[in-house]
């Protein structure tokens, strides 16, 4: 590993403890609620923090190392840090703000160039669009040269029109880069686009972590299936002898699942599993269950229609086309290999 880390420390609430290694060229999202550790890993990793016990080694040289007394401070650690509302000095051009990151005496010109600002070179920061200031805030985290690129939330400055195009391109940004890099975020679809491979922070641990497909599709926990989109329905299982499991919900409704569980568990089922009729039809799906309309969300050419607990995403012709409209009772199907049940305390 390019990187590897692992440091245990208190924080208000509770103890983190946290192990990861990144691989050259890798980027790794860590995801979670706000509080639960993310930006401590980052604030560790770059000398912001010293934890009571724990290691950071890159390429070989040991940053960190509590037991030995090993303790490199922050302007000796090669780390390209974007902060959550990248920190750029309004008193300074763009220019001068990525020179502030680089050693003195050397050029920018090649990074105005490689981020396409070389027309804002001369620009103030408060005259940059949002997608413009991730830009500067990045070119002044390479500055340094870095062994290693931290993130923190680095979309959460951009309104939801910017958000897309500004996440495809810092994608592309990433790859090129060839550094192990790690990004906090809360959303899991930020997480999902930036990094191959995605690990779920609680309460300073990482409890579950590999490529988003697999999160998705086998979440160790409700927390995180609820994180990957998922609706959860809470209910109690009991599985029958023709391989299927049925949940009586804690509303009095059945549905089925192709899971084997017994006891309290959250039935999972994402947006696009789910469909939805005036009437019950017959077809593979095994659930059926019926409700009023809450909220439709249009989402460009998509729309999310909630049922309850349940959400279900369909096309907005298959809104117009079915006319659906809130306070109307419809039915909501899914299969039951669609519906993972998961564990409840």
């Amino acid at each position: 590993m390019a990187l590897r880390l692992s440091f245990a420390h208190s924080l208000r609430t509770f103890d983190a403890n946290v192990d990861l290694g990144v691989d050259d060229g890798e980027t790794v999202a860590l995801v979670g609620p706000s509080g639960a550790g993310k930006t401590t890993t980052l604030r560790v990793v770059a000398g912001l923090l010293r934890p009571a016990r724990g290691s950071v080694s890159v390429d070989g040289d040991t940053w960190l190392d509590t037991a030995t007394g090993i303790d490199w401070p922050a302007e000796r650690r090669r780390v390209g840090y974007l902060f959550q509302e990248y920190a750029l000095f309004p008193h300074l051009d763009v220019a001068a703000n990525i020179r502030f990151g680089a050693p003195r005496g050397e050029a920018v010109d090649g990074l105005l160039d490689r981020f396409r600002i070389r027309g804002l070179a001369r620009a103030r920061v408060s005259e940059l669009s949002g997608g413009e200031r991730q830009r500067v805030a990045l070119a002044r985290a390479l500055a340094r040269r870095p062994k290693v690129l931290l993130l923190d939330e680095p979309l959460s400055a951009l309104d939801a029109h910017t958000k897309a195009a500004v996440r495809a391109e810092l994608h592309e940004l990433l790859r090129g880069l060839g550094l192990p890099t790690i990004i906090v975020t809360h959303d899991f679809e930020d997480a999902a686009a930036l990094a191959r491979r995605v690990a779920v922070v609680v309460t300073g641990r990482v409890v579950q972590q590999g490529l988003a497909a697999d999160l998705v599709a086998r979440p160790v926990d409700a927390f995180v299936a609820s994180l990957t989109g998922a609706s959860l329905l809470h209910g109690t299982a009991r599985a029958e002898e023709n391989g299927l499991t049925e949940v009586v919900l804690d509303d009095g409704r059945s549905a089925w699942s192709s899971d084997v569980a017994n006891g309290r568990v959250a039935l999972a089922v994402h947006p696009w599993e789910v469909s939805f009729a005036r009437v019950q039809v017959i077809d593979s799906a095994m659930n059926h269950l019926a409700g009023a309309i809450t909220s439709i969300v249009p989402l460009g050419n998509r729309a999310r229609v909630r049922v309850g607990e349940l959400v279900g995403e369909i096309s907005t012709s298959s809104l117009e086309r079915l006319g659906l409209r809130e306070g109307e009772v419809v039915i909501a199907s899914f299969k039951a290999t669609a519906a993972r049940l998961l564990p409840l305390p």
